[in-house]
């Protein structure tokens, strides 16, 4: 071999043994060890763990009036049914002012709790605030529009408590 072959051959051994070296501090770098791995698993986990648990708690927290305002609202539409009395009797106006206060307040109430009543009269009917109980045929409005609000509804910030019982137009 000449001077010049040798020289060649030695080059592309050098070559090779460093694109073994690089591949090998590569391979080494791609390749964590099992207990690192489970390490990094185990905090993301933890991680995802305490992600859910502060959503529920902020669900939890946001919703957290939904049970006692169901169960206000019945309370709330038997007091506007006693409001609508209309009579001439003294006492019983004093009994209608004394609903009015009470029932202003409870209103107040719920509306800083964040129950907002759905405005539903001369509305178009919306199928996923409203509940339509019955139909009918009306002079002078188009169809599909709420014509009667039958019982009111009521949203606690964005979720439905209860639905507005409705008539719609045909």
């Amino acid at each position: 071999m000449s001077k010049e072959e040798n020289k060649e051959v030695k080059e592309e051994v050098v070559e090779e043994v460093a694109e073994e070296t690089a591949e090998d501090v590569v391979e080494e770098k791609k390749e964590p060890d099992s207990d690192e791995i489970i390490e990094g698993l185990k905090a993301e986990l933890d991680k995802a763990k305490n992600d859910v648990a502060r959503a529920y708690a902020d669900t939890a927290r946001k919703y957290r009036f939904q049970q006692p305002a169901t169960e206000i609202l019945p309370i709330l539409d038997s007091m506007e049914m006693a409001l609508k009395v209309q009579t001439e009797d003294e006492v019983i106006k004093n009994y209608v002012k004394g609903f009015e206060m009470i029932h202003k307040q409870l209103k107040g109430v719920l509306e800083k709790e964040g129950v907002q009543e759905i405005d539903a009269a001369d509305k178009p009917f919306d199928h996923n605030t409203m509940q339509a109980l019955m139909q009918e045929k009306k002079e002078g409005v188009e169809s599909g529009m709420v014509i009667e609000v039958l019982q009111k509804g009521y949203m606690l910030k964005d979720r439905i408590l209860r639905p507005a019982l409705v008539k719609v137009s045909e």
